[in-house]
């Protein structure tokens, strides 16, 4: 664009110098599409220059007395006529847009207002630039004698525009932004970057006088943001009430859910970021707050037809204006509900209930209901808490517990004990570890955690010694998770009865190899293989029956051989023989229809029997009595047990194990097995395992509380009875729950016993 400027003015002319710049100025705003050439550029540069520069009247400068402060390199400044000029001039140029203004409506004068607004700021960043010399001197030397009403050309542009345009126009504009923005949200297409060109005027406008580098968003907030949040607020009101008269409550989240996107979707467009939180909090009232307590009345219905895609939905509405109240206390009494009915299901036979099915029935519970927390809630902590509540109250108290809480931890080690025995439908090793996974996921919710522990811990030491592990990694595994949960002290014992089980391999290995040396071929042929495992009394569950027992002549040799040889590499140390946990096989060579002979799997008292026919036809029960020393709690099964099998045969044929019977081999027995498992326990034998077994937790438990209440006041010294109540629930409560009553009588006991003494005001103080 070439300008046509008047002649260049005289430097000390003050009327010729504006109306050269003006024409400038003018030219800069409706021109610049255009282009600006440099020549005009500098000419109005220079005449700004040359005037600032001018040399006065040294009296005054504008009536004013001249000061250093005037005084600029020897150079008198002055400015103070032409930034006045240039200040009515803008003022008279933006009442010139007002009145044109008066011709537009709604999109219209949006557009105007948006064209006006960036020809307008355009040409002030230029004119800026060319009165780049009195910003810079006489601009900023008023700005520091505290002139509050000069700004640099560029602000005052944006001043004039506000108090002369935007106080007079706001409202129309703004009204005609809310039309667009409701047109858009009922679909249709809008001029989206007219409304982020008005977003950003606003700021613009919002000059802040205490920095004049940047400005501050109450203009934006009180004109804008304000405005757009009540329209919204309002329309929303009426979109969701007018949704809900006409659909359901599932579909008006859905709608819900969109519209609040469709919201979040606006600000990235057109609308400035910081008014994200704002909109979404006003969306959120009308959309979500004003009708939660419909949305929260479907969550019954929905949780129990399993629809966890709406679930979702709700908690992500719900969610975000913190309503979830008092949804998680009803997933909880849901969840509770729902596993203590699947128990009931399995439950019909309490007492033949088979483990497999019982832990199965609490863990699919329990995934399913995770599942739904993890996808639907998100992990939402209160759901969390809720899931943990009702797994505990329903895997603890059900109809399978009717006699106690001891009876899901029972439970829960023998099917633990069925996963790592060997069987017939043993699983293979990546399923096995996901079997123990589940085991450990009903374990953490076990509150009588020492119940398992003993069972546990009983059951393992009968697969550790008759050899039945399915694998040793896996006893490795379970081990090390239940150490994860409960700690060292919960595992040391079962740590310590593998080691012994490694130790005692290896003591074999030793044994036998010093056996072949010794023995000679007849001998070696003649010699019965043994194997001896060494447990130490500490860490194995284990009691010597009650029971005189002399062992077979046959096998005497192998096990005091054994005894010798370790003794003399362990001194000092003593070897108790429990023969009730002993085994061994024996080959049935007198039944002659058999090809092969079969194979019997004895225990050691059965072994002593049937060697007593080897020398006799027929043994007498008084026989099998002196020549075993057997109490009869322990002959008398042992012969019931080759009796049923058809192993022994009695006389007379109904004879009971009792003075007066007799025994003779059966030569016609018949089995589809060539390997016959005689050592089996019976019924009773397993019911009073279970009954000693509980019998133990009672009195270990005796024994931790005690050894917890001295541990704390030791430590305490003195202390109040409520206090030392809580701390030692507090502290026990990783095995099982304690109940009151027992820690007062444990109290009761140990003041007795003059570990504590009973003081004043509820007090208790340690004395040992």
């Amino acid at each position: 664009m070439t300008i046509t400027m008047p002649p260049a003015p005289n430097k000390n002319d003050m009327v010729a110098t504006w109306a050269f710049v003006e024409v400038g100025v003018r030219e800069i705003l409706n021109n610049l599409r255009e282009g600006l050439d440099m020549a005009t550029y500098m000419g109005i540069y220079t005449a700004v220059f040359n005037f600032c520069t001018a040399k006065k009247p040294e009296s005054l400068v504008n009536g004013s007395i001249l000061t250093a402060d005037n005084v600029h390199g020897g150079v008198v400044l002055s400015g103070e006529d032409l930034y006045t000029n240039l200040k009515n001039h803008l003022t008279k140029l933006v009442a010139e847009i007002h009145e044109n203004s008066k011709s537009h409506v709604d999109e219209a004068l949006l557009s105007y207002y948006v064209q006006e607004w960036d020809r307008y700021t355009t040409a002030a960043k230029y004119t800026n630039h060319a009165f780049g010399y009195l910003n810079r001197h006489w601009v900023m030397r008023e700005i520091a004698a505290g002139k509050r009403d000069t700004y640099d050309v560029y602000t005052l542009y944006l001043v004039q525009w506000r108090e002369e345009l935007f106080t007079k126009l706001n409202l129309n504009v703004m009204a005609a932004v809310l039309k667009i923005i409701e047109k858009q949200r009922m679909g249709q297409t809008i001029e989206q970057s007219q409304i982020k060109s008005v977003a950003d005027s606003f700021i613009s406008l919002g000059l802040d006088t205490t920095d004049r580098t940047r400005s501050t968003p109450t203009l934006y907030q009180s004109h804008f943001e304000k405005p757009l949040l009540e329209a919204t607020t309002r329309y929303y009101e009426n979109e969701s009430a007018q949704f809900l008269m006409e659909n359901s409550v599932i579909e008006y989240m859905k709608k819900a859910e969109i519209w609040l996107n469709e919201e979040k979707g606006r600000v990235g467009l057109y609308l400035h970021p910081e008014i994200l939180n704002p909109l979404m909090t006003a969306c959120l009232g009308a959309l979500v707050n004003d009708h939660s307590g419909l949305i929260r009345d479907e969550f019954q219905e929905l949780l129990d037809h399993n629809q966890q895609d709406d679930l979702a939905l709700m908690h992500r509405l719900l969610v975000r204006i913190d309503g979830l109240e008092p949804l998680p206390t009803k997933f909880e009494a849901h969840v509770r509900k729902s596993g203590l009915a699947a128990v009931e299901r399995v439950a019909a036979e309490s007492e033949n209930l088979e483990p497999k099915m019982y832990v199965d029935a609490l863990f699919v519970t329990h995934v399913h209901y995770q599942q739904l927390v993890d996808d639907s809630f998100s992990r939402d902590s209160k759901f969390v808490r809720s899931l943990d509540n009702a797994c505990t109250e329903f895997f603890n108290r059900n109809k399978v517990c009717t006699t106690g809480s001891t009876r899901s931890p029972e439970l829960l080690a023998k099917y633990t004990d069925m996963l790592l025995k060997k069987g017939e439908t043993n699983a293979e090793e990546a399923d096995l570890e996901t079997a123990l996974t589940k085991v450990i996921t009903v374990f953490k919710y076990i509150e009588d955690k020492d119940v398992f522990q003993d069972f546990y811990t009983r059951m393992l030491a009968k697969r550790l010694i008759n050899s039945s592990s399915a694998s040793e990694d896996a006893e490795t595994s379970m081990i090390s998770k239940l150490n994860g949960i409960c700690g060292f002290e919960f595992t040391n014992k079962l740590q310590r009865m593998l080691q012994d089980i490694k130790v005692s391999k290896d003591l074999n290995i030793k044994y036998n190899d010093s056996r072949g040396k010794a023995s000679d071929g007849e001998e070696a042929k003649k010699a019965i293989n043994s194997n001896f495992h060494i447990l130490n009394t500490g860490f194995w569950p284990l009691t010597q029956p009650e029971t005189t027992f002399m062992p077979p002549p046959e096998i005497v040799d192998a096990y005091t051989d054994f005894q010798k040889i370790y003794l003399d590499q362990h001194s000092g140390r003593k070897l108790t023989w429990l023969w009730n946990l002993c085994k061994g096989e024996m080959r049935a060579n007198y039944i002659k229809n058999a090809k092969t002979p079969y194979t019997f799997m004895v225990s050691t008292y059965q072994m002593a029997i049937l060697l007593l026919f080897n020398d006799a036809d027929v043994v007498t029960y008084e026989q099998a009595r002196n020549a075993t020393m057997l109490s009869a709690d322990w002959l008398d099964p042992s012969l019931g047990i080759l009796v049923k099998a058809k192993v022994l045969k009695p006389s007379p044929n109904d004879g009971k194990p009792e003075p007066g019977t007799s025994y003779t081999l059966n030569h016609g027995f018949k089995s589809k097995r060539l390997k016959v498992n005689l050592n089996i326990s019976l019924k009773s034998e397993q019911k009073k395992d279970v009954e000693d077994t509980h019998k133990a937790v009672e009195d270990d438990r005796k024994m931790q509380l005690q050894s917890t209440i001295v541990r704390i006041m030791k430590s305490r010294q003195k202390l109040k009875y409520f206090e030392l109540v809580q701390e030692t629930i507090s502290q026990v409560n990783s095995r099982f729950e304690p109940k009151i009553p027992e820690i007062k009588k444990t109290i009761d006991q140990l003041i007795d016993m003059e570990y504590i003494d009973r003081l004043e005001n509820e007090e208790l103080e340690y004395i040992a």
